[in-house]
């Protein structure tokens, strides 16, 4: 819908001047902005707060999913908002509908994954009575998003509603939400102001800043890249490649970052740091003279873990300012657009050859890298199940590029961060900054709303799989096209061995085993259980070939994982 035009507005009021039939329930105005902004989906569960805007989508708008659980209406909008780069977007009920998006929305904020929640609440004359569904909605959701507004009247709405989105994009982003009264939804409105308004582009950089960092990166032995979550966005991943190809950098990725580093560029990439201190990458970033931050996060990687000198030369790359830290206090910052400055960068440094003495150092823990995945596949199943090494490795094996896969919280964590490899960012996609359990499910039938036609994987442990796992209901009533893949052992195992590495023994882990092919098949899925590796590349293959949602259980043994956390950084997980 067109924005009036000024001849509309009162001078002296600043109120639209246009007449009572020209007017709207102000739930339809705010599924006028939702469309106006492109957006494609809505994630939500319905109630009587809320059923406005519920009735006003019965007639157009963005397509409604209508979701099992507020908290996987959540994840799924915020994996939109991960892979689209435009906010996803979930709408819920006042009193337990609002409540439930608690850790949906902190982990999206967290992450910086835009999204933006629309929630009802009891009408305005109710708002501090102790009545249904009576609560501060606002408080409660301003502690787990960056912007939240609670609309008091209908003229306001869109305005609000514009403002979140905006927010919910602007760096750093995250969650956003505004409340709407139930009676606000339902009252008139001539407010026509819908037009999308993009939040203003940076530029690179200061001129000088950029020189100072040039020299600094000039005079290194050993520079070395440490790309995170910012650094993944499109425009900036097309920026690093071109800078990694003109100077030969090494580059080590964060989890959020994964798929930074493109195929023809494989002999730059040194891996993935954020849990073993004994990588290559964390070795390399260790010994770093010059270590060249681009879109980095600390929630992805406290700098107490993996910078040993905090005197370092940290050059800081970045849309945002540092966090300064004891452990990280950058020499310079290049403040600005991201892939502006990095281009800058590039045309600075263009001809810069690193020395053979660290170029044969690169290769040495390339090898190494190489070795860690070599070792993996040569370890044998046991009686208690597969090699989860082994199991990642063979999915990785059957996925091409174009390939989403969503990985869970767990034990599973650990084995897809040390050895899934993707060449394309927000490819492989973590819950790096809260370690959300039950967000796999839900980012991969997310994926194939916004990617359909391509591969889609999840992979979870068989605790996190029945955190979401009602979704399967939504996903066939969808049509939706995936593979999720349990790796069972029937206990909460990442918090099991910390327990035996603390107190020598386990509590409060162990699970009972379920039938999850009979789960899958109450809701419309298929399920297959799978006792060999054999067996499980076969079913694979059959899984990524076949239309619908597919379920594979897969018995893993994790008995290793407390030889592994001896290369963990303590406190990982604490």
């Amino acid at each position: 819908m067109l924005a009036s035009s000024f001849a509309d507005i009162c001078p002296a009021t600043g109120r639209n001047t246009l007449s009572a039939e020209h007017a709207v329930r102000s739930a339809q105005r705010l599924v006028d902005v939702l469309s106006d902004h492109d957006v494609r989906y809505i994630f939500g569960v319905p109630g009587a707060k809320i059923d406005a805007v519920y009735d006003v989508l019965a007639d157009g708008g963005p397509s409604l999913v209508v979701c099992r659980h507020e908290q996987n209406a959540a994840f799924m909008a915020a994996a939109v908002g991960r892979l689209t780069g435009r906010p996803g977007v979930v709408l819920v009920t006042s009193g337990p509908g609002t409540a439930n998006l608690a850790t949906g929305l902190l982990t999206a904020n967290t992450e910086q994954d835009p999204v933006v929640a629309v929630c009802g609440a009891v009408g305005r004359a109710d708002r501090l009575k102790r009545t249904h569904q009576s609560m501060n909605a606002a408080a409660l959701l301003a502690t787990v998003t960056k912007h939240t507004a609670e609309v008091n009247d209908a003229d306001n709405v869109a305005e609000a509603t514009i403002n979140a989105l905006r927010a919910a994009v602007t760096e750093p982003q995250g969650a956003a939400a505004v409340v709407v009264p139930a009676d606000v939804q339902s009252s008139p409105t001539t407010r026509t102001v819908t037009a999308a308004a993009p939040v203003p582009a940076l530029g690179a950089a200061p001129a000088a800043a950029l020189a100072s960092a040039a020299e600094l990166i000039r005079a290194a032995q050993r520079p070395v890249l440490l790309v995170g979550t910012r650094g993944a966005a499109p425009r900036t991943c097309a920026a690093l490649r071109e800078f990694i190809r003109v100077t030969g950098f090494p580059v080590v990725e964060t989890f959020q970052a994964a798929g930074v580093v493109s195929r023809e560029l494989e002999d730059h990439y040194l891996g993935r740091v954020g849990l073993f201190r004994n990588q290559p990458g964390d070795v390399l970033v260790s010994t770093a003279d010059v270590l060249i931050t681009v879109g980095y996060d600390a929630v992805e990687y406290d700098p107490s873990l993996w910078n040993s000198d905090p005197h370092r030369t940290v050059v800081h790359i970045d849309a945002l300012p540092a966090d300064i830290d004891a452990f990280y206090q950058p020499a310079i910052e290049l403040r600005g657009d991201i892939p502006a400055s990095v281009e800058e960068l590039t045309t600075v440094l263009a001809g810069h050859v690193l020395s053979d003495e660290f170029g044969d150092d690169i290769a040495r823990h390339r090898r190494t890298l190489a070795d860690i995945d070599a070792a993996e596949r040569r370890h044998p199943a046991s009686s208690a199940g597969l090699n989860p090494a082994s199991v990642v490795l063979a999915l990785r094996h059957e996925v091409g590029d174009d390939a989403t896969i969503a990985c869970d919280i767990g034990s599973v964590y650990i084995y897809m961060a040390r050895h899934f490899r993707v060449y394309e960012p927000r490819r492989l996609l973590f819950s790096n900054g809260q370690q959300t359990l039950g967000v796999a499910l839900p980012w991969a039938m997310a994926s194939a709303l916004v990617r359909p036609g391509t591969p889609v994987v999840s992979v979870s442990g068989d605790g996190g799989f029945l955190f979401s796992a009602q979704e399967l209901e939504t996903a066939t009533r969808l049509g939706l096209t995936f593979t999720h893949i349990v790796l069972r052992d029937n206990t909460y195992d990442m918090v099991g061995f910390q327990e035996v590495l603390k107190y020598g023994r386990k509590s409060g882990v162990q699970l009972g085993d379920y039938d999850i092919c009979s789960y899958a098949a109450a809701f419309g899925a298929k399920g297959y259980r799978v006792t060999s590796m054999d067996e499980f590349q076969a079913v694979l293959q059959q899984a990524l070939a076949e239309d619908g949602p597919s379920v594979i259980d897969v018995p893993v043994d994790y008995s290793r994982n407390t030889d592994l956390a001896a290369h963990m950084h303590d406190g990982t997980f604490e």
